[in-house]
């Protein structure tokens, strides 16, 4: 088997600081070599020499709503029902696209329309679309009255909401998780507090106890994984203790959260760039503003000690809401490393080993090593000193088990 040979290259492993002149060699959909030597080269074999260009692990974006679509641009709907199913479906894949052109060669689902993101990712396993490796959502689960449940008029008669199920009692979630898994979904959805810029207390729970128990329980003995939507602490100090696999946001992630999640190894994904593109402007009013302000400054100071610590960290955002585009995920970058404050190495291990890590997938993706899946990013300049050669343009490349996918490399030459 003919084999690509990528020399002179700037190497971002996804786990240690960038290594200069290394060679790196993928034989079919595998990494068969890294090293500072150059291997024998074979007929038939394509050498590149990207010139110093750096060869990093795919991204992944592990809080994606594929199904959602900026601007509400379907006028007023009941969640989820915004467009007809087919349509959703395009919208779906126009996303996914545009994750995959800008590097996210992983994306993790957090909620979405009917059945959508199950046969997107059939119809992408299926080679029928392109598409990255891709773990669907479904319906968000939660009670009768969540916040979701109330934006459209309850005499309107709806039994459920085209992107959120209502279930009452344990024995209903245990039903619902069963069925979502079902229909293909990968990744359960709790709502089990407000949602961000939702009026109330982040103290109310929106799921009793006994209701997020069972949820996960279920999930579990199903093999899947499960997340949930908590901002107050009270509610993340719970979905912590019976087993959360993926907390979404953590608004109050104190010392004492943050000792929780190092001690189980839950997975956060903080999500603030959203809230502060609501911090900078009056769009949703003052009072929506100033909340936003106080979230992020709480976050400016929770986020490094976080890392610090050792919390396992994740990109993603609510792309797809009002005022925030699909497509516009560098700006999450620039986010925690210009605002925040982070380290663009330790930025990138979220988005490259600890998104590996949470689809239970780390022996094949997240790192540059021999044996794992060819996922690789070419990129002119190195994010790991400077973030916008990623953040603010394509990748050069995008490979995904050692095809180009999107973008292209530079001119070959065969050996």
């Amino acid at each position: 088997m003919n084999r690509l040979v990528l020399t002179n290259v700037n190497l971002l492993d996804g786990e240690n600081p960038a290594v200069r002149n290394r060679t790196v060699v993928v034989e079919g959909d595998r990494i068969t070599f890294v090293g500072a030597e150059l291997p024998t080269v074979n007929d038939g074999d394509r050498v590149i020499d990207l010139q110093g260009r750096t060869v990093m692990p795919g991204l992944a974006t592990c809080h994606y709503h594929a199904t959602m679509h900026s601007g509400t641009q379907g006028g007023f709907a009941p969640y989820g029902y915004e467009y007809p199913a087919p349509y959703q479906a395009l919208i779906a894949h126009r996303n996914l696209m545009a994750a995959l052109q800008q590097g996210y060669t992983i994306v993790v689902g957090a909620g979405s329309a009917r059945e959508i993101d199950p046969g997107i990712k059939q119809a992408i396993e299926d080679g029928f679309v392109l598409g990255p490796r891709f773990t669907p959502s479904g319906r968000e689960l939660s009670t009768t009255g969540h916040a979701n449940d109330t934006t459209v008029p309850w005499h309107w008669g709806l039994p459920e909401l085209g992107a959120a199920r209502n279930c009452d009692g344990a024995d209903a979630f245990r039903y619902a998780v069963r069925d979502e898994v079902k229909k293909g979904v990968e990744v359960i959805k709790l709502f089990v507090t407000r949602g961000h810029l939702v009026p109330g207390s982040n103290d109310s729970m929106e799921m009793t106890p006994a209701e997020i128990a069972a949820a996960i329980e279920t999930a579990h003995e199903r093999g899947v994984l499960i997340r949930a939507h908590l901002a107050g602490k009270r509610a993340i100090m719970l979905a912590i203790e019976l087993g959360i696999d993926i907390v979404d946001h953590c608004d109050e992630m104190d010392d004492e959260v943050i000792a929780a999640l190092v001690e189980t190894g839950t997975f956060v994904v903080p999500s603030i760039h959203y809230i502060k593109l609501f911090a900078q402007s009056d769009v949703r009013g003052p009072e929506v503003r100033a909340e936003s302000m106080r979230n992020i400054e709480f976050m400016c100071d929770a986020l490094p000690k976080a890392e610090a610590a050792g919390v396992r960290l994740l990109l993603g955002d609510d792309y797809g809401g009002v005022s925030l585009v699909h497509g516009q995920y560098g700006d999450e970058l620039h986010t925690y490393i210009d605002d925040i404050g982070l380290a663009p190495l330790a930025v990138l291990r979220w988005a490259t080993r600890n998104g590996a890590d949470l689809i239970r997938r780390g022996d094949d993706l997240g790192t540059i090593e021999t044996g794992k899946l060819a996922d690789l990013l070419v990129v002119d300049g190195d994010p790991s000193v400077d973030i916008s050669v990623l953040a603010d343009q394509n990748p050069m490349a995008v490979l995904k088990g050692g095809e180009v996918v999107c973008g292209a490399l530079p001119d070959m030459q065969s050996a």
